[in-house]
């Protein structure tokens, strides 16, 4: 438990206050009137690969809207237009997308299939690849000047929701140098052109005028990396950054409370329990350990309320999940513990995981277990957890990855086969009932397939979910339409501005 909760976070912020002055403040100078309308962020992670969009740096490209994708994602996560206006199945395997006319890239190129072709092409031969294409064989080739034939070798009835990814994004045939390095600067078609990348402390954008959507409100968009919380709670609080990124719980009660956003996320805290050996190998163990786990008790303490409790796997991020879930029929009643001894692990890289075990571990053993306690960082812990050496494994884990259907992380956390199966789970039932789910074309069946899949997995009790996290964003008084995107795809764009007559600073 952190017991210096109460202090700390006051003791970061005053210092990061007087970090921050050197980062976020403006020049005192007539300049400031001709700058006041671009849009200051304070982002958490610094990019990892030069902001690639082959790998996770893409998401920055996508939040700052300056690379776009074929299609694009609704709340239900449906594939709506975005570089691409209409698409069909051609063929089991093969898809037809026809490309949006009068489009321009920042470099005053024009979108083509061949651009088109060689964005895909260069990301499904890099190596390593994207992880939205791990286990898919994707080709491309151009029908016409506007539109292009994509193929898979095996059925993907999710082809355009994969599309979708940043790291899919299309720039201009310019970005694709040699060695396969991929440079996003003056390339891309959003709204926004990027311009200027200062390694991993800052980078800037300014507006694109021949933008295919409209001109932006936004002039520009000066983006820096902040990796302390304090830090980036103090700019908000300060007025020296527009809109932040992950406020840290503990910063959050400090803030001025209309200026803090909660955003749902598809992100669940989980307690999974190991079903092929030790004491969680007894369904009644597993039933007791289920009925002995207080949700509200960690979400009021740990989360501070910035949670929401969970009753299934999937949560507030997809509203569709609880709109189709029924009741759980468990097949055993719980068991007597007994003082049975269990191993309860997490890691540290999380903040809130260390402290959602110990009060795991007291209701536990109120419940009559003897419970013992392991805390790695996650790059100690991963191999063991995975091969099933401890009884129970608390995990903060994403259910939509970037296709934004669960199937995925189900198959790869639940399966016979997953990768990633920490309950150490094989039935062949669920494995039927996934396998079905991945088949079902995108839409309301595979909506009920997904959520069918899920009882049977609630019923094992090899996965007791017990919260559903919130990503928590500050924005100041003087902005307008910024993006709350639980996938956390987008953040800025052609909408999103400063109004003139607000104040940027909270500080009475």
């Amino acid at each position: 438990m952190n017991t210096d909760k109460t202090f700390w976070p006051v003791y970061g912020l005053l210092s990061a206050t007087l970090l921050l002055t050197g980062c976020f403040n403006e020049p005192q100078d007539e300049t400031v009137n001709a700058r006041e309308d671009r849009i200051k962020v304070a982002h958490l992670l610094p990019p990892r690969s030069g902001l690639t969009p082959l790998s996770d740096d893409a998401f920055k490209l996508s939040r700052w809207s300056t690379v776009e994708t074929l299609v694009v994602l609704n709340s239900a996560g449906d594939a709506q237009p975005a570089l691409s206006t209409r698409w069909q199945q051609v063929n089991e395997t093969t898809w037809r997308f026809e490309l949006r006319p009068n489009v321009m890239f920042h470099d005053n190129t024009a979108l083509n299939a061949q651009a088109v072709v060689n964005a895909l092409s260069v990301a499904a031969t890099a190596t390593p690849k994207p992880r939205i294409l791990d286990g898919v064989k994707l080709t491309v080739r151009a029908e016409s000047d506007n539109a292009v034939l994509v193929s898979t070798e095996k059925p993907d009835p999710l082809l355009p929701q994969r599309l979708s990814s940043p790291q899919l994004a299309i720039l201009s045939l310019n970005a694709y140098k040699e060695h396969g390095v991929v440079d996003p600067v003056n390339a891309g078609t959003g709204p926004f052109i990027l311009r200027t990348v200062n390694g991993t402390s800052s980078a800037s954008l300014d507006r694109f005028d021949g933008y295919w959507g409209g001109k932006a409100k936004a002039s520009g968009i000066d983006a820096s990396f902040v990796p302390d919380g304090a830090a980036r709670a103090a700019a908000l609080r300060t007025g020296t950054a527009d809109i932040i990124e992950a406020i840290p719980v503990s910063q959050a009660p400090l803030l001025d409370q209309s200026l803090v956003h909660e955003v749902p996320m598809p992100r669940t805290n989980t307690l999974y329990l190991n079903t092929a050996r030790g004491v969680m190998k007894d369904p009644a163990m597993r039933a007791a350990v289920r009925e002995a786990i207080n949700r509200q008790q960690i979400v009021d303490t740990v989360y501070e309320k910035r949670a929401d409790v969970a009753k299934g796997l999937l949560g507030p991020a997809l509203p569709w999940a609880d709109q189709l879930r029924k009741p759980v029929t468990s097949p055993v009643n719980p068991g007597t513990p007994g003082g049975a001894t269990i191993t309860l692990a997490t890691f540290s890289d999380r903040a809130e995981l260390p402290e959602v075990a110990v009060y795991l571990a007291q209701q536990l053993t109120s419940a009559g277990f003897t419970v013992k306690q392991v805390v790695r960082e996650y790059s100690q812990i991963e191999a063991d957890a995975l091969a099933g050496k401890f009884d129970a494994f608390i995990l903060s884990r994403a259910t939509v990855l970037d296709s934004g259907d669960p199937v995925a992380y189900m198959y790869s956390d639940f399966s016979c086969e997953g990768s990633f199966n920490i309950s150490q789970l094989c039935r062949p039932m669920i494995d039927e009932a996934l396998k079905k789910a991945s088949e079902t074309p995108a839409g309301e069946a595979r909506r009920q397939a997904i959520m069918k899949a899920e009882n049977m997995i609630l019923a094992s009790d090899a996965a007791i979910p017990m919260l559903h996290e919130r990503v928590i964003q500050g924005e100041s008084a003087a902005l307008k339409n910024a993006v709350r995107d639980p996938r956390e795809r987008m953040l800025i764009n052609s909408q999103t501005q400063l109004v003139a007559g607000d104040q940027r600073s909270t500080v009475q």
